[in-house]
């Protein structure tokens, strides 16, 4: 079973849509896509509640072995 961390690697702010997509093996762009338009429906304010939430509590996943 794969654990869930904030992708080191894939990330454009913080990692969670990324780790999410490491997961679940969805492409990210298309869950950030999903955030962006969760926002526009409703007011924005819940979906950054939730995505600084996420922040805080999933863990930083480990840096890959070159």
């Amino acid at each position: 079973m794969k654990r869930l961390y904030r992708s080191s690697e894939d990330r454009m702010i913080s990692g969670v849509c990324g780790g999410i997509g490491e997961v679940y093996g969805i492409d990210p762009t298309l869950l950030r896509l999903g955030l962006v338009l969760l926002g526009l429906v409703t007011a924005i304010l819940p979906m950054l509640v939730v995505y600084i939430l996420a922040t805080i509590i999933i863990p930083v996943g480990p840096l890959p072995e070159e």
